[in-house]
């Protein structure tokens, strides 16, 4: 199992691909995997959704733990989940060796009414509220707890949220997933806000966070992406739809080398 420290080096150079689990073809998820080894994936991300912080439900605890026993490789859980604190632990034991979660799911238990989930976070929700508010004081606590566990951590946004909201932690993260959809679908349009958003990061945010992006990134927007500043290339569809995934990812990474 890698350390907080492999996952911390990935930024380097050249941007690093990420396959997301969620489109593989899960009867057959080790071969999936394998291919995936095979075509020199470092890192796998996995989405874990809800049904409540998004509009549907994807893998769990057992997923992770099956993954974790037929591969070494990063394995990035993704907590698109409305409790993310109660769950560290869980899919730390798991196998997670990164986990990351959403501003917009502590903001909603902490500042209830509002449905940022939905709606996301504005600049003034959140620099109205000090250091020593519950919102604020939680999302940094999970962060720590996160670290503490031996994983890198991660903090999130969904796109109708302002990147400027990520200012309280951008020092304490490992990682930073913008959304470049709504989260819970695959196959979903890239969302072009999310570019202004890698350029806030990649000028706010310490060389060593890694900046990435998540959603509609495929041929077509990986580039601008990357000029954007993204060193972390979350993909799904655009990786499985190919059953040659050696051919792919070396076509994906020629673009961005």
């Amino acid at each position: 199992m890698v350390s907080l420290e492999d996952f911390c080096t990935l930024p380097g150079r050249t941007p690093v691909i990420f396959p997301s689990l969620l489109a593989c073809d899960f009867a057959h998820l080790e071969r999936e995997i394998r291919s995936l080894e095979e075509a020199g994936t470092r890192i796998l991300h996995l989405d874990v959704m809800d049904g409540h912080f998004v509009p549907n439900l994807s893998i769990g605890i057992p997923i992770v733990e099956c993954v974790r026993k037929i591969t070494g490789l990063i394995l990035d859980v993704h907590l698109m989940i409305s409790d993310p604190e109660s769950y560290i632990l869980p899919f730390r034991k798991a196998g997670a060796d990164a986990l990351t979660f959403h501003v917009e799911a502590v903001m909603d238990s902490e500042v209830p009414g509002k449905n940022y989930a939905r709606t996301g976070c504005r600049r003034e929700d959140v620099s109205q509220l000090n250091e020593n508010h519950p919102a604020i004081r939680k999302i940094s606590e999970i962060i720590t707890k996160i670290q503490k566990e031996g994983a890198a951590a991660g903090l999130s946004i969904i796109p109708p949220t302002e990147v400027e909201v990520l200012a309280h932690w951008t020092e304490m993260c490992d990682n930073v997933l913008i959304m470049s959809v709504m989260p819970g679908f695959g196959g979903q349009r890239f969302d072009d806000s999310a570019l202004a958003k890698l350029r806030w990061l990649r000028e706010h945010a310490p060389p060593s966070v890694l900046r990435s992006v998540d959603g509609g990134v495929n041929e077509e927007t990986l580039e601008s992406c990357v000029a954007a500043g993204a060193t972390g290339l979350v993909m799904g569809t655009a990786i499985f739809k190919n059953p040659d995934r050696k051919r792919q990812m070396k076509s994906l990474m020629d673009k961005i080398s």
